[in-house]
């Protein structure tokens, strides 16, 4: 497969048919922010706050007294009904962001498959009721993959867990080759089931025929398909870090306002920091979800451009060895 050619035309995909940009911001909704998550713990500063200290300005101190007025007068009854309003608040989140999700990868597929048949120009509506049919299976299949995951995560996790604590953690040692076995797993698992999403959309399958064609397909093209994935994992991954740049540089003031108090230097948010930050975190966060739209965009039209040529790859070879009859000739005739 030629990699420069399929890059290169998703690039003039998204650049000709900007209205995919649109699906490609909706894709983002739900993927749970490309590998952030971590960082944030960072243990005890050693620096302590309390309300009644001074440490904080007053609007801070007054809310967290409040915070605890209220845990302090809160009943059992109104913890529960906070707990389940929490949990269908979450549910119905989720819901929500995985439909969006699923709008945006369906459009996106769809404009990929029109652009190559020649399309001129394309509507959001328009990929949008192309889309519809689609809308369930897509949206069903992923579920059931996530669902399937959590279950295989607890299934070899709990028992891992169990051991560490009875071994008091030397046990979770045990955990280090399965990671290392599991990492690169999951990342293969994601291009089968990247292929499958696309499989559905472009061959009009149902959800498991769906899995066995993008099985199917990462089989016979196992050495393209991992090529293709590092390019775009790292490139993507790249790109995202250079596109969240002006957002770290954005809370500097917030964490240098933090630093002189904890010297004693100077208050908490000392000189508007936390003010300038809050002020450029919100007016880049807009230039971040275009910029991510696109980024999201072209590796979904990338990987749609691979599935294509790689499906007529392998069905070519399939007719070659299947499609053709060999005839044999009478045995008086030889």
């Amino acid at each position: 497969m030629d990699f420069g050619e399929v890059l290169t035309k998703a690039w003039k995909i998204i650049w000709k048919f900007k209205v995919l940009w649109i699906f490609g911001i909706l894709t983002s909704c739900g993927q749970g922010g490309g590998g952030g998550g971590g960082g944030g713990g960072g243990g005890n500063s050693g620096v302590q706050y309390s309300p009644g200290e001074g440490q904080l300005p007053p609007f801070m101190r007054d809310f967290v007294l409040g915070i605890e007025r209220f845990f302090e007068n809160i009943q059992g009854w109104q913890i529960a009904m906070f707990v389940i309003g929490l949990i269908l608040f979450i549910l119905i989140l989720t819901f929500v962001f995985a439909a969006l999700n699923t709008i945006g990868r369906i459009g996106l597929v769809q404009g990929t498959i029109e652009a190559e048949a020649g399309a001129e120009t394309l509507t959001f509506l328009e990929l949008f009721e192309n889309g519809k049919p689609f809308f369930w299976r897509i949206f069903g299949f992923n579920i059931l993959v996530g669902l399937a995951i959590f279950l295989l995560i607890l299934i070899v996790m709990v028992p891992f867990i169990l051991i560490g604590v009875v071994t008091m953690g030397i046990g979770m040692l045990c955990l280090i080759p399965l990671i290392c076995i599991l990492v690169p797993a999951s990342w293969l698992a994601s291009v089968v089931l990247e292929q499958a999403n696309i499989a559905i959309v472009v061959e009009d399958l149902s959800m498991l025929d769906g899995l066995k064609r993008g099985w199917e397909i990462f089989r016979a093209n196992i050495g393209n398909m991992i090529v293709m994935a590092l390019i775009l994992v790292i490139g993507g991954g790249i790109v995202g870090f250079v596109m969240a740049l002006p957002l770290m540089f954005a809370i500097f003031p917030l964490i240098i306002g933090g630093v002189t108090a904890a010297a004693g230097e100077a208050p908490l948010f000392a000189g508007g920091g936390a003010m300038v930050s809050l002020l450029c975190c919100v007016s880049y966060l807009p230039v971040l979800i275009v910029l991510g739209g696109v980024l999201q965009a072209y590796i979904k039209t990338a990987w749609t451009l691979t599935y294509m040529r790689l499906a007529a790859e392998t069905d070519s070879q399939l007719d070659v060895f299947e499609g053709d009859e060999v005839e044999y000739l009478p045995a008086e005739e030889l």
